[in-house]
């Protein structure tokens, strides 16, 4: 099983946090074809070679098998087994329902997985108060800080 050095985590899940579904089937694809169980078919498309695809992590089975018939990325996302996968890849890791336990690690990967829903949860006053998430999110939108006693607070630049 080849995992990443840097996090420990397989190449379909950091593709999977990194760009979502599509990034993870994508990353799935290339394993199979780079060991000459997948190719391209008409353009666009991409079906089995008829070589088996050996071992590999559940992710690339999934796509390997699904690709009996030929077919494009958003074809391939949609076929039940790359779903059901999918979904198993992100039950290893639910999101949490409270910090306690929880490495720094932890908390990025959650976030990393879950985004808004994780920070409301795992950091809810930093996330607000930074503007990662509510009405704080306003000053990167035509608002700016201001406030001439000293105070922070959003005024309205009227740079809408």
């Amino acid at each position: 099983m080849v995992r990443s050095a840097a996090v420990g985590l397989e190449p379909q899940t950091v593709a999977l946090l990194r760009g979502g579904p599509r990034a993870a089937v994508t990353v799935a694809v290339l394993a199979p074809h780079l060991r000459g169980a997948a190719d391209a078919g008409r353009p666009g498309t991409m079906r089995t070679s008829g070589a088996s695809a050996g071992a590999g992590l559940p992710l690339e089975k999934a796509v390997h098998a699904s690709l009996y018939r030929p077919a494009g990325m958003r074809e391939l996302l949609e076929r039940p087994r790359v779903r059901r996968t999918l979904a198993e890849l992100r039950a290893t890791r639910p999101l949490p329902t409270g910090r306690e336990g929880l490495t720094t690690d932890d908390i990025l990967l959650a976030v990393a997985l879950y985004g808004d829903a994780a920070l409301t949860v795992l950091v809810p006053r930093f996330a607000e108060a930074a503007g990662l998430i509510g009405r704080g999110g306003l000053a990167e939108h035509g608002q700016s800080w201001g406030g001439g006693d000293g105070g922070i607070g959003f005024t309205d630049d009227g740079a809408g």
